[in-house]
């Protein structure tokens, strides 16, 4: 069965699925396989709980015609996703970076949202099996689609550009972030700019943060972009007014106040400021979406529990987010201050400088009180309180007497340092 056809099949199905704890009736089923799971085995479950047909690539457990065999589930899935995308034809937004993807995209989904029909990244599903379940998801009513695209390596979003073909992109920023994938910062730059590359190879439209100088010197040759940021001499300009804790900024006479906590939120506002801007959206529809937009998953959440106000951002983290987010902390005119920062992952050979430069930082911060929680700032050399782990830190520490502070939680989503609101 070729591409073409099986679009025909998906044409008819209700939906794409990769999970058969959650297929529903006439769903397209996909038997992905991993590490520790084989889909395939899973087929005939799939057919049971009313899956119309099922794509596997063993052989073995093809039953009848509504198990259709093709040589690699995965690659199926992408080709199917391209010819999609194709036989649509919507316009494609493309966005990612380091730093704040997930809230950038969230933020523009809800200002284009004002005036087309959108389709975004669900959560973080911005891999290799996210992107195409993103494509697929699209429709006919589908007018702009919003795609996250997440890396780890090189080549990664290149080949998550082979199958979307973006018409727009986006990069949030370079970051120290997936270190031990890219091989250092440098392998950052060269791995997020992939995506320039493909929207500059196909003279695509590139939204660019001119406050960002890295970026602006990757693009001074390439005139087709959309600029954004705090001067006259931009497509969108943007003016920040304060983070105390929300931000607040203005934009064609507007007064934009988010419920989004840190300066380091403002690059992410403006960016789905300016890309609404682009599209047409009125400014005050766009001041509505920012202002209604409330973050959720333990990113940038604000947090009441008892007298203490919690700044919830554990999601995940690495060194330049921690120091984005310790630096706003400080900044708050807040009476009692306390961090609970845990573990960056994927640093690599970095991960000790980076653990040591982090709390070296926070000592040196206006901080009443500061927790390093996990095996990497274990073994830094600090004044700081260090754990091991995090049932080390819940032992040793009388959580619940915390009263009238305020409180960042900050680590790395392995860390799961949300833990820490059961005993406050």
């Amino acid at each position: 069965m070729n591409i073409e056809q099986l679009h025909k099949i998906f044409l008819k199905s209700n939906s794409v699925s990769t999970d058969t704890r959650k297929v529903k009736e006439n769903d397209l089923f996909f038997a992905l396989k991993g590490d520790n799971f084989n889909g395939n085995k899973f087929a005939k479950d799939a057919i049971e709980k009313g899956a119309s047909y099922v794509v596997i690539d063993e052989k073995a457990y093809k039953k009848n015609d509504q198990y259709i065999l093709v040589d690699d589930v995965l690659k199926t899935l992408q080709e199917l996703a391209n010819y999609h995308r194709n036989f649509l034809g919507t316009k494609i937004i493309a966005l990612t970076g380091s730093n704040g993807k997930t809230t950038t995209k969230e933020l523009i989904n809800a200002v284009l949202s004002k005036t087309y029909k959108t389709t975004a990244t669900v959560g973080n599903l911005n891999n290799h099996i996210g992107v195409p379940l993103t494509l697929l998801s699209m429709d006919t009513s589908t007018e702009i689609g919003i795609v996250e695209m997440g890396a780890n390596h090189l080549k990664e979003i290149a080949f998550l550009c082979s199958i979307a073909q973006p018409d727009f992109g986006y990069i949030t920023n370079f970051g120290k972030a997936h270190l031990e994938g890219f091989g250092g910062v440098e392998g950052v730059i060269k791995g997020k700019s992939e995506l320039y590359q493909y929207l500059k190879h196909n003279n695509k439209l590139i939204f660019i943060n001119n406050e960002d100088e890295k970026q602006k010197e990757l693009l001074k040759d390439y005139q087709n972009t959309y600029s954004f940021g705090s001067s006259t001499s931009n497509e969108a300009e943007i003016t920040f007014i304060e983070a105390n804790p929300f931000v607040v900024s203005t934009f064609k006479s507007e007064m934009i106040k988010s419920q989004l906590i840190g300066s380091y939120n403002f690059t992410n506002i403006s960016a789905a400021i300016a890309i609404g801007n682009y599209f047409d959206v009125e400014a005050l529809a766009i001041k509505k979406a920012i202002e209604n937009y409330i973050p959720s998953n333990n990113r940038s959440q604000i947090i009441a529990k008892g007298t203490n106000k919690i700044i919830l951002d554990a999601y995940n983290a690495n060194p330049t987010s921690m120091k984005a987010a310790l630096d706003n902390f400080a900044q708050l005119n807040d009476t009692y201050k306390i961090a609970i920062l845990g573990d960056m992952f994927e640093l690599g050979t970095d991960a000790a400088l980076e653990h040591q430069y982090i709390a070296d930082y926070a000592t040196n911060l206006n901080l009443n009180e500061w927790y390093l929680v996990g095996e990497n700032f274990y073994g830094t050399k600090t004044k700081s309180n260090t754990y091991k782990s995090f049932d080390e830190f819940k032992e040793a520490n009388k959580l619940s007497s915390i009263s009238h502070a305020t409180i960042l939680i900050k680590g790395s989503r392995g860390m799961a340092l949300e833990r820490v609101l059961d005993f406050l």
